[in-house]
C-alpha cells in the first residue's frame, strides 16, 4: 500500500485529527493476495472522493467471526473485547468494512459486548458516494457488458442489504442479469460459517460449483461479488469449468475503481 495514502488511527490522533470513518480491512483484505486488490480498490475510492479515513493497521485483530461460527464463543469474546477496547480508545463512531463477515459481526454482535458503532459495508459507502455526487463513472470498460451479482449471505439474508450493490453496478451502464437464486433466495458460495478454513465434507458436488453453474447459466462477462470469501469460491468455480479466460470474478469496489480509472 506504499503508493497509496493510508493513514492509521494512531497517526491521525497524534496529529490531533479525527477521521470521519474507520476502514476495517479484515483478515482476508490484509493477508490474502487476491483480497488485497479489493482493499486497494476501496482505498483508491476513498482517496479519490476525499473521504477522511484511517485504518487501525497493526492494532486491528480478527473480528472473531470464524471463531464464533466454528463454535468457539470464548475465543470470539476474547477477540471482540480486545477490538472494542481499541475502537473505544480511539472513540470510533463509524466503520466501513470490505467483508460482509466483519460487517455482520461488528454491526450485530459487538453491541452485545458493549461495542456500539455505525457499521456499513463498502457497497453501501460507494452508493452513498454516488448519491452525494462525490463519485462519478461513465461506465468505463464495463459498458454494454453482462454482469451477474452473487449475494453474500452475511450482506443479503443476514442484513437485508440487496439494493446497494445493485444500484452501484447499474452505474457501470452494463446489463445486470440475475441468477435463478438471488436476493433473499440466494445460494451460499460455501465459505461462510468458518467453512472457508476446512476441507469440504463428503457429497456429490461442491456447493461453490453449484453456485458457479448458476452464475455461468446467465452467460456473464463478469461475476460481481461483495465479499473476499465469495470471490475465492466463485473464482475456484470458474476455474473448475475452465472459463477463467471468458469470465472475470471481481469485487464491486474493483469494478468501480477500474471504471473510474483510479
Amino acid at each position: 500500500m506504499s503508493e497509496l495514502k493510508v493513514p492509521t488511527m494512531a497517526e491521525m490522533m497524534s496529529a490531533g485529527e479525527n477521521p470521519e470513518i474507520l476502514f476495517w480491512v479484515g483478515c482476508a483484505g490484509s493477508f490474502d493476495d487476491r483480497a488485497k486488490k479489493i482493499t486497494k480498490a476501496i482505498v483508491k475510492i476513498l482517496n479519490n472522493c476525499g473521504v477522511k479515513f484511517a485504518v487501525l493497521g497493526a492494532e486491528e485483530s480478527c473480528s472473531g467471526d470464524p471463531a464464533k461460527r466454528a463454535g468457539n464463543e470464548f475465543l470470539f469474546q476474547m477477540q471482540a473485547m480486545m477490538n472494542i477496547q481499541v475502537l473505544d480508545g480511539y472513540e470510533v463512531k463509524k466503520i466501513v468494512t470490505g467483508c460482509p463477515h466483519c460487517f455482520n459481526t461488528l454491526k450485530n454482535e459487538y453491541s452485545e459486548l458493549g461495542g456500539n458503532y455505525d457499521v456499513i459495508h463498502h457497497t453501501q459507502l460507494i452508493q452513498d458516494l454516488f448519491e452525494s455526487g462525490k463519485l462519478k463513472v461513465e461506465g468505463g470498460q464495463f459498458k454494454g457488458k453482462k454482469i451477474t451479482f452473487h449475494d453474500p449471505c452475511y450482506l443479503g439474508r443476514a442484513n437485508d442489504v440487496y439494493e446497494a450493490p445493485r444500484s452501484v453496478l447499474q452505474k457501470l451502464d452494463a446489463e445486470l442479469v440475475e441468477m435463478k437464486r438471488c436476493r433473499a433466495k440466494g445460494l451460499c458460495c460455501g465459505a461462510g460459517g468458518a467453512q472457508m478454513f476446512k476441507e469440504a465434507e463428503k457429497g456429490d458436488k461442491e456447493i461453490n460449483i453449484e453456485r458457479t453453474e448458476e452464475a455461468l447459466a446467465t452467460s456473464p462477462t463478469t461475476i460481481a461479488t461483495g465479499c473476499p470469501f465469495c470471490n475465492t469460491m466463485m473464482t475456484d468455480g470458474v476455474k473448475n469449468f475452465n472459463k477463467e479466460n471468458d469470465v472475470e470474478v471481481l469485487d464491486i469496489a474493483e469494478m468501480i475503481a477500474t471504471a473510474a480509472d483510479l
